[in-house]
């Protein structure tokens, strides 16, 4: 119920009508104890999956979202005694591996691997590492990586190949389409002297450049307008193709059938994160959030039965 529903009011809602009467207090330390041990089962624990990505075509991809943190305020108590806290807005992190046909749409027969933390860059590649060995992932056919432009994502992703000693015939790495489409538009909108029917018409010609694979002639088309009072804000958009030009092999990957777009991530971040940890006056205690964060992906992934295996093997009474 806590990773299913909205708030733990609701949980104790609905159990209160199947004869269950328990009040948020109990099902709040139900709930993050039994993450906790799942966890800890998670780290120490390094068996194959059921599942097999075997001769498989799979899509690798991860991103943040936001939610708010109640953290501790220097400083004296208020009238009524309650310590002071600030709401910090601070990024989760989640990741996303999920199996494509030849057709390049979603393999309804692979289950998809979810999770998500709040402990950094650094911790998310962790899990994304351990998850791929466990589903021996250099086995696989294809595997893609496919993210927005962020750097925290793109300058980790070479060392998790090596790591996982992927061939470098087996990787693509890919920037979402959509995002570098985005980014055109910014570029269109910084000529303040063009009219609307122009920018939309460059923005248009250089999406089918993109599309065709001919990243050159958009970094060149960019170059050509960097001119003017904007002309630092479009080399900033320049620098950012330039940067990215590898990842933009658009035409290639169409050709292979694979995804060209980050949706499925951005779905996941939609779904696990901010329909259930982000809202108004919604603050969380970390160790409070990175419990739902794992309950959550478990249960929108599918895989709740093997979060259930790790919350009550033997291994899980350590922690307890």
């Amino acid at each position: 119920m806590a990773a299913m529903l909205g708030s733990l009011e609701e949980d104790q809602d609905v159990l209160g009508h199947r004869g269950v009467a328990l009040d948020t207090k109990t099902i709040r330390t139900i709930a993050y104890r039994y993450a906790a041990r799942a966890r800890l089962v998670q780290q120490v624990e390094n068996g194959a999956f059921e599942d097999t990505v075997a001769g498989r075509r799979v899509v690798i991809s991860s991103d943040g979202g936001r939610l708010r943190l109640r953290e501790t305020k220097r400083g004296p108590q208020t009238k009524k005694g309650r310590g002071r806290y600030t709401g910090a807005w601070r990024e989760p992190k989640v990741l996303l591996v999920y199996v494509v046909d030849a057709e390049g749409k979603r393999d309804a027969t692979f289950v998809p691997v979810m999770d998500a933390t709040l402990k950094g860059p650094d911790a998310v590649f962790a899990l994304l590492r351990t998850y791929l060995q466990r589903l021996e992932i250099t086995q696989a056919d294809q595997v893609l990586f496919i993210a927005d432009g962020a750097p925290w994502i793109w300058k980790r992703v070479p060392l998790l190949v090596q790591a996982l000693g992927l061939a470098a015939a087996q990787v693509e790495e890919l920037l979402d389409f959509y995002h570098a489409v985005q980014h055109l538009g910014q570029v269109a909108a910084l000529r303040k002297d063009w009219s609307a029917k122009a920018r939309a018409q460059w923005r248009t010609q250089q999406r089918r450049f993109l599309l065709q694979g001919q990243v050159e002639q958009v970094i060149a088309a960019v170059q050509a307008i960097c001119r003017g009072r904007n002309s630092k804000a479009i080399r900033t958009q320049r620098d950012y193709f330039i940067k990215n030009q590898s990842r933009m092999a658009y035409a290639k990957l169409v050709a292979m059938k694979l995804p060209i777009g980050s949706g499925a991530i951005e779905s996941t971040v939609r779904r696990v994160v901010n329909l259930r940890l982000k809202g108004p006056s919604l603050f969380w205690c970390r160790a409070s959030a990175e419990a739902i964060l794992l309950l959550r992906s478990y249960y929108k992934a599918g895989r709740w039965n093997m979060l259930k295996h790790m919350a009550t093997s033997p291994l899980a009474l350590l922690e307890a």
